[in-house]
């Protein structure tokens, strides 16, 4: 279908966002030669070296440097990409905010998904998480926490855990005397076994950690349900945890009505290593500058931690930051964060950056908690 300019202007959100009749799509691009987005069947894009996007497909370049439009039709589910054509080179990109990623192909070369933000029915409504001098916090890791299958025999190391693993132990962790968890990053990462400290995608869970088998989530829907049932809630649907997002939802769900609040581990100092050539890396696909790491982009020329470190001179990155910090306390209801290695973000040129989230955070959620890793200096550490 044609893109237009129905439904964009100035206020458009950056990615994919549903409206009356289809979805805008808008992505910063700025020294791009022309952006199309790709909806319905991308095999052909994925698949044809000699593959080159209809006119109808085109974004509209804007004043700020984003490329946007609206396309009819698109719903919940439908897969897309951006083809970004740039001095260099041009071909397919992934949403650096998409909220999902497809799973057929796999990652690397998966589609965005259009998700609705709304399509999980939250529990939790009155919740608030315990005060800061209350909290007992227990840090685990989603793929290593806990894995077994119908016959209730450990998995771990045929296969990662998954996100709803954690539904039938949080019983044990509120008689361990649990009030908070918080889970190493389970934000996309370019591997099947990983700390999680190398995303790429910030806005998209961990694919690995999604339970896709419609017989193991139905298992996994009967162990949600009977936790609801014990608190007096409605149950679930099947189509209610389909998407892979709300896998995530309902364990934050299910947390809080159990007392335990949820702190996400973000990590803003760097990104990857293991860009792939549909990542954020080299979004508007110019040239790299010469003898840099950097793009020019998103990115300072600086490494950390075999990635590389975010350009936090740039307005437009520091939006994407606080725009994901945002996006978790707003659509999954996150209690908080935990700051990775700030120390990094400060001598890097960014610790106006870390006032201006840690601001925008407490203004858009005056109760969550805001912990800022920062070595040699105790003082820095909470930043709320």
């Amino acid at each position: 279908m044609p893109t237009s300019q129905q439904h964009v202007d100035a206020t458009t959100p950056l990615g994919a966002r549903l409206t009356a009749g289809g979805a805008t799509f808008r992505c910063w691009a700025p020294r791009a030669r022309a952006v199309h987005v790709l909806t319905g069947d991308l095999a052909a894009a994925r698949d044809d070296p000699a593959f080159t996007p209809a006119a109808d497909d085109a974004l509209v370049r804007r004043p700020d440097g984003t490329w946007a439009g609206f396309v009819p039709g698109v719903a919940d589910g439908t897969p897309y990409l951006f083809w970004v054509d740039g001095e260099e080179n041009a071909g397919l990109k992934r949403d650096p905010y998409a909220r999902e990623l497809g799973t057929d192909p796999p990652f690397p070369d998966c589609d965005c998904l259009v998700r609705d933000p709304g399509s999980y029915p939250w529990h939790d409504q009155g919740w608030r998480p315990p005060a800061p001098r209350d909290l007992v916090i227990y840090q685990l890791h989603v793929g290593v926490f806990h894995a077994v299958d119908a016959e209730g025999r450990d998995v771990r190391g045929r296969r990662p855990g998954k996100l709803l693993d954690l539904v039938p132990r949080l019983p044990y962790l509120v008689e361990l005397g649990v009030n908070a968890i918080q889970p190493l990053p389970v934000q996309e990462y370019p591997s099947e076994f990983s700390l999680g400290y190398n995303g790429t995608d910030y806005f998209s869970p961990e694919s690995d950690y999604q339970v896709e088998d419609e017989e193991e989530l139905a298992r996994h829907l009967a162990a949600a349900n009977a936790l609801l049932a014990a608190k007096g809630r409605p149950p679930l649907a099947l189509a209610d945890l389909r998407p892979g997002p709300n896998q995530l939802k309902a364990v934050v769900d299910l947390c809080h009505l159990h007392g335990i609040a949820v702190i996400f581990d973000v990590v803003y100092n760097h990104a990857g290593g293991g860009f792939d050539d549909r990542s954020l890396y080299r979004f508007d696909r110019h040239p790299r500058p010469p003898g840099s790491n950097g793009d020019g982009l998103y990115f300072s020329g600086a490494g950390w931690a075999g990635g590389l470190v975010f350009d936090f001179a740039r307005p437009e990155v520091r939006r994407l930051l606080i725009d994901n910090a945002l996006f978790l306390l707003d659509e999954l209801h996150a209690d908080g964060f935990r700051y990775d290695e700030v120390t990094v973000i400060d001598h890097f040129g960014g610790w106006s950056f870390a006032q201006e989230l840690s601001a925008a955070v407490r203004a858009a959620a005056p109760h969550a908690l805001q912990i800022a890793e920062y070595w040699n200096d105790p003082g820095w550490r909470w930043l709320a």
